[in-house]
Order: C-alpha cells, then structure tokens, then sequence
C-alpha cells in the first residue's frame, strides 16, 4: 500500500493493493496460524491456567513476525502499522490464543515511540525474541474515557508510584510490562510503564466473553517508570489509542472473514429440501450481506492505518474504522451464526468462536455507540475551527 499527495487539488490517493513485502507478510502470518492452530488445541489451551499458546507464540518469534512494527535497531522487521495489521487479521482469522493485539499493539507500540533508549534496548528486543509479553491498561471503571484515568502518579525524589485500580486488563496474568495512563500530582496524565513482578500489584483474573483472562489489577505506591515525559503525555496517550482503536479492528475484520467462508462453505454444502441452502434467495442475500459487511470493514481499516502511517490526521477514520468492526462486525457474525442453524448454537462448534471474538473486540475501549460520540465531537469541533469560532 502507498500514497501521494496532489498539493495543486489537495487531494490523497491510497493504493490499497498489498506490495510483494506485504503479500509475503501475509502468506507468512497465516502459514504460522494455519500449521500450528486448530479448534482443538484452542480448546486444550483454553483449559490450562495461564491460557497461553507458547508453542505458537515461540514460532512467531522465530519468524520474528513478533518484531513485525518495531525498529531494525531491536530487531524487529521496522515495518508500520499497516503491516501489524496484516499480521492481526491472519490472527483473528484463527483465534488463537496468544496476546498478540496486547503485546505488539496496546504494549509495544507505545514503547518504541516513547520510550527512552534504555527503555526500548531492554523490553523491545524481549518482545521480538518472545520473551516477553506486554499489555495495557487503559480500560476504566463506568464510561470508558481513558483520558480521565483513576490511576494516581506521585513523584518522589525522582520516582514515580502508581496508586489506583484498572478493570478490564488483558493477559495481565502472564505479562511482564502493563503501560497505562496515570494522573500526575500537577493535575497532567502521563504514560507509565508498570512491571509487574512486585508485591504492590495484584492482578485479580476472571474469564471474559471469548475465554481470555482479564485481570483487575490494584496498585499501592507500586514504583512504575514514566513513558516518555509528562508534557507530552496527552499527546502520546491520544497517539496510543488512535493505533490501539485501528489494531482491535484488524483483529474483528480478521474474525469476520474467516467466519464468513465457514459460511459459505456450509451452506453450499447443507441440503434442504434436496438442494443446497446457497441456492434459496434469503441465503444467498444474508451471506452477500456478510461478505459486503467484511469487505467495508477492511477498506475502512486500510484507510485508517494507511493515514496513521503516512503521518496524515486519522482521528475520524480511526473512530469510522472502530464504529465498522463494532456494529457490522457484530452484525456479520451473528447473521453467519444464524445461518449455521442449530450448529450456530453449538458451543462446541467452531463457529461460535467467532461469534465470541468479535463481541469481546466490540466491547473493548468503547463499542459503536461510544465511537458515534467520539465522532461526533471531533465533527463538531472541526466545525467550529471552520467557522472560525474555537
């Protein structure tokens, strides 16, 4: 994928045909997922404790596909968000459980923008071997506005501890780094990088819609390390989010796709009435619907992770992009479930997996209706800079 601008007519055209790399990428990705994830080892992983395929999560790194969006200088691959999210859609496509969106996408992203040197030397080289892993804590109590984060930030001769609790943390149980937005004693929000291998953290798990462990996490003068500076804290968070937001959706337009051919595949195969399901009209039009849905999902996704790459303002795709993965994802994968039949309701059959998936990724940092409002508000000010009122 690339772009231009036209400086005459202001204008962008994005190629969101995928160059050879890129082809290469996804060819890799989904070898990796196809070859070591199937439904019944998710089901086997899914009854261990730490819910963790380390199996795959160790070919990944071999493949330093773990590396994918992280600098050439910490041996990552030095590709951008774009290509992360080539990786992600391979991954929503098999559901396998591994932290890949926490650590590549809500961790890592930020590490390698902020980060000090010595920040970024000793976590992001773990994170491309598949040493660590990373999360983020950005979920809040009530209405989710992780700009009004509970999290307190006290500075003392030169350290900073966290005081407060975060709901909703994902793969807390076995990351080793949680970055998270905290409150500083001047009134600023800041990024902070929070270890998690000291007693004045606890991490209370509980299983969520698609199996993952969340963990509540509770922290009491527990000493965390600032990301980045304060000054710049609101930008970075705002930063964080816009490429969280485009990552989730990669992940759901991953879920989509994959459910929407195991659809086409049974209903080209079920018989009723001595012909297939795919030749009744009803079928065949909810499943165009299905595949239209996915399709537009992708193209808004592309859109917004090709602007946040070239540097471009994204603020408004991004929310575009989240409101798709939220609202139409949801719908496709229902309408998929639905024309699965009694199979559609099968927990044990694969189908519902998707199903799951998509409705946790809908949910995480806000669904449609929390992205109508974002956007609304960012339309809105806009509108006032227009008319030359803000």
């Amino acid at each position: 994928m690339d772009g231009s601008r036209h400086e005459s007519r202001e204008t962008l055209k994005m190629n969101f045909d995928f160059s050879e790399e890129q082809n290469a990428l996804k060819d890799l990705s989904a070898q990796i997922f196809k070859g070591t994830s199937n439904y019944d080892r998710v089901e086997e992983i899914e009854k261990t404790e730490h819910r963790f395929d380390q199996e795959i999560w160790g070919e990944l790194a071999q493949a330093n596909l773990l590396g994918v969006a992280l600098p050439e200088d910490y041996g990552g691959l030095g590709f951008g968000l774009l290509e992360l999210c080539i990786v992600l859609e391979e991954h929503g496509r098999s559901v396998s459980p591994i932290p890949l969106l926490q650590t590549l996408a809500i961790g890592a992203l930020p590490i390698a923008e902020f980060g000090s040197e010595e920040q970024k030397s000793r976590i992001l080289s773990q994170v491309v071997a598949g040493e660590s892993v990373l999360t983020g804590a950005f979920q809040e109590w009530g209405i989710n506005d992780p700009l009004s984060t509970s999290l307190k930030a006290e500075e003392k001769n030169g350290a900073w501890n966290l005081t407060g609790s975060k709901p909703a943390v994902p793969a807390a149980n076995i990351a080793n780094y949680i970055v998270a937005p905290a409150i500083t004693d001047t009134n600023d929000i800041a990024l902070f990088l929070i270890p998690t291998n000291k007693p004045s953290l606890t991490i209370t798990n509980s299983s969520t819609t698609n199996r993952e462990l969340h963990g509540e996490i509770t922290l009491h003068q527990h000493q965390a390390e600032l990301l980045g500076t304060v000054s710049e804290g609101r930008q970075a968070l705002t930063w964080t989010l816009e490429r969280i937001h485009t990552a989730i959706s990669a992940s759901a337009v991953g879920c989509c796709a994959k459910a929407t051919e195991m659809m086409a595949e049974y209903t080209s195969e079920r018989e009723q009435f001595g012909r297939p399901l795919s030749h009744n009209q009803a079928v065949t039009q909810r499943a165009a619907d299905c595949y239209i849905g996915t399709d537009a999902m992708r193209l808004v996704l592309w859109q917004a992770a090709w602007r946040l790459d070239s540097g471009y303002p994204a603020s408004e795709e991004v929310r575009i992009a989240k409101w798709w993965s939220a609202e139409i994802g949801q719908q496709v994968v229902h309408d998929v479930q639905h024309l699965h039949g009694g199979m559609g309701a099968d927990i044990d059959y694969p189908v519902h997996r998707y199903f799951l998936w998509v409705k946790q990724l809908e949910n995480m940092l806000g669904g449609g209706s929390a992205q109508l409002s974002e956007l609304g508000k960012l339309i809105a000010s806009k509108a006032k800079v227009a008319a030359g009122v803000a």
